[in-house]
């Protein structure tokens, strides 16, 4: 080889962005009595030194499906996520590849989210085709009837949400018969056609109530909704495929008269596998001052259950839309339950006419709950109340006693 052309090579190779990679084990230890299946597992990713644009998961030397997530859509992924399962009293090696270069791979999607604008052109409610990320509005603005389904809607194969995008900003619920996911086919609302073949539909009438979680600010005597708010946003952030995270975000927002404004950000996250969504707060600076609310609605004729420690859920019937709009429904039995850390809680107020609710606060910038529910219609579910009890008492066990992540 000349040495011109030996120059020019060397040129070249010197001009190819160099490749890295970052490989390890993670072990997952469940010190606990009980096996643990579908545990998330979510690595914060600023500590390894590389902008990760690709990453790979395996799991006894197979891989796995994981997701890379920019939660705070800066352009840089700040968390890898996976699932797995773990036995009782055991501990496991994953291990976790970490790449500066690639995208990342397609997996077969467990999960779904979507938000619609109204497109009145489309008289389908099934067939609106108008999708969008996010959405910002000024105090004032009222997009509940411009948004589809009248805000981000999210499921896995068990179990469906929305979030209302108005000054309730209420967690609502749709439940299933099979395990499938339907939102992007049924868009919240089946047709007939869609109904004889099984698919799920609205399963909760929530009014003004607390919904299933939702949270709101306290007057001393109830709930109060997030109306003095300066802009109200909703945006997806992650569409799967092994976790949806929606993001609630309310700037300027008064929880009670006569308290400076604070700037709330709310995520929810469904896992695959999984039938809680958690919600994750984070307030722009300590929230010590303020007194919110959550909890969710008395179901007619419902039961309650309480462990006093933060755990709560009710089992009831009752019809899932207005009198005026049910005409095509039936009465629908839900069973609806909240895990509250027990540091948040101020009290836990007596069952009314809408609601069983919590009194919370944090002492820092931050609060985390999470809820569930199930329909009656499952056909892989709880269909009485003893037994949905019996699943929320087993579900806080499993929350309360996580794995160790090293």
């Amino acid at each position: 080889m000349n040495k011109k052309l030996l120059t020019n090579v060397l040129a070249l190779l010197a001009a190819i962005p160099a490749f890295s990679q970052k490989s390890f084990d993670v072990t997952i230890a469940n010190n606990y009595s009980k096996a643990k299946t579908n545990v998330p597992i979510v690595l914060e990713l600023k500590g390894y030194g590389i902008d990760v644009k690709s990453a790979l998961v395996t799991d006894g030397g197979k891989e796995i499906p994981c997701q890379l997530d920019d939660i705070n859509q800066d352009g840089v992924n700040d968390e890898l996520c996976f699932i797995t399962d773990v036995d009782k009293n055991s501990s496991k090696k994953v291990n976790v590849t970490l790449y500066d270069k690639g995208t990342q791979k397609d997996y077969e999607s467990q999960v779904y989210v979507e938000m619609l604008l109204s497109n009145r052109k489309v008289k389908e409610t099934n067939k609106q085709n108008l999708y969008i990320s996010q959405l910002t509005v000024d105090n004032g603005t009222n997009p509940y009837w411009t948004l589809h389904h009248h805000g981000a809607a999210f499921e896995n194969d068990m179990v469906a949400y929305r979030i209302y995008f108005d000054h309730r900003q209420t967690v609502d619920i749709y439940g299933k018969y099979l395990k499938r996911l339907e939102l992007k086919e049924t868009q919240f609302y089946p047709d007939d056609k869609q109904k004889a073949a099984q698919y799920g539909d609205d399963v909760l009438w929530v009014g003004s109530t607390l919904g299933l979680g939702t949270l709101r600010g306290w007057d001393g005597k109830k709930p109060t909704m997030l109306e003095d708010v300066d802009k109200r946003s909703q945006r997806i952030i992650s569409r799967g495929p092994i976790r949806t995270i929606v993001e609630v975000k309310d700037k300027g927002w008064t929880p009670q008269p006569g308290m400076q404004p604070i700037d709330m950000t709310a995520l929810y996250t469904l896992y695959a596998g999984r039938r809680e969504c958690h919600v994750d707060v984070k307030f722009n600076k300590p929230a010590s001052g303020y007194l919110l609310s959550t909890g969710f609605i008395n179901v007619k004729n419902s039961t309650e259950f309480s462990d006093k420690k933060g755990l709560r859920g009710c089992w009831g019937t009752d019809w899932p839309v207005s009198a005026k709009d049910s005409v095509g429904h039936k009465r629908e039995t839900v069973g609806l339950g909240i895990y509250v850390p027990e540091k948040y809680i101020v009290s836990e107020e007596p069952a009314n006419k809408d609601n069983y609710a919590y009194v919370i606060k944090t002492d820092t910038d931050e609060l985390h709950y999470q809820i569930t529910f199930c329909s009656d219609n499952e056909t892989f579910g709880y269909h009485k109340d003893k037994d949905w009890y019996e699943f929320l008492k087993e579900w806080k066990d499993d929350v309360t006693h996580p794995v160790v992540i090293k």
